[in-house]
């Protein structure tokens, strides 16, 4: 049988992944497909941790661009990453997989707080780990979260769980001859301006060598594709 090409991952979804088609709010249906998708590949073995979005719920920059305090904004996202992080406990725990929820901001009374040697020594007995409420800062994405947590917990790779299913030269949502790009270096990545993550989490991977796959999360299986090798979505990393 295959091995896994990855032993340990983060695995990045999006808020607006876990919205499906409605476009709010939590697609039951969506959640319950991620979270057996991650069972799929904690069954194999491989320890997995995952930073989740708040987008289908709120989103700091649309709240500042309204008015809003910047910083009272990003909390009230990072606060949306914890409802979502909980929701993924419940249907990962409910497909009998053990999950802990890690928040970096303190809220005892339903999750941990962030601590890196906690957050390994769970995913070395076999736990998943959900890092949520980003890095407990405003001004820095969930993108940013992912990278930063990635290096801590000296993950061999990020997993991109997105809408659409790789990083193209224009949307594809909107350009129907949009091309899908198969391999990118970091720095055509930050020069050019692709939609992959933000410039401070593409920096922070290329300086600590940690390489990307950005993929679709609407194809059943695809988790444990990516994990396999198999040469499906976007990869970003350094080409020689």
């Amino acid at each position: 049988m295959a091995q896994p090409k990855f032993k340990r991952v983060v695995l990045k979804v999006s808020g607006e992944a876990l919205a499906g088609t409605q476009g709010f709010g939590i697609d039951q249906e969506v959640l319950t497909s991620i979270a057996a998708q991650i069972k799929e590949v904690r069954d194999l073995g491989v320890d997995v941790a995952i930073v989740v979005g708040g987008g289908n719920i709120w989103r700091g920059v649309k709240g500042s661009a309204r008015g809003m305090d910047r910083a009272t904004a990003d909390y009230m996202g990072m606060l949306a990453t914890v409802i979502n992080a909980l929701a993924l406990q419940d249907a990962l725990e409910s497909q009998g997989v053990d999950t802990r929820v890690q928040t970096a901001i303190e809220m005892r009374q339903i999750a941990e707080p962030y601590i890196r040697r906690r957050a390994i020594r769970h995913l070395e007995k076999g736990r998943v780990v959900i890092f949520a409420a980003g890095t407990g800062n405003p001004y820095f994405s969930t993108d940013t979260t992912a990278a930063l947590r990635a290096a801590e917990i000296e993950a061999d790779v990020i997993l991109m769980a997105k809408r659409v299913d790789g990083v193209y030269d224009s949307d594809p949502e909107i350009n129907p001859d949009a091309r899908r790009l198969k391999d990118l270096d970091y720095l055509e990545v930050l020069n050019g301006g692709l939609g992959v993550m933000d410039a401070t989490a593409t920096s922070l991977c290329m300086d600590n060598r940690i390489p990307i796959i950005v993929f679709g999360i609407k194809e059943k299986g695809n988790i444990l594709k990516v994990i396999m090798g198999e040469p499906i979505g976007t990869f970003v990393g350094r080409l020689e």
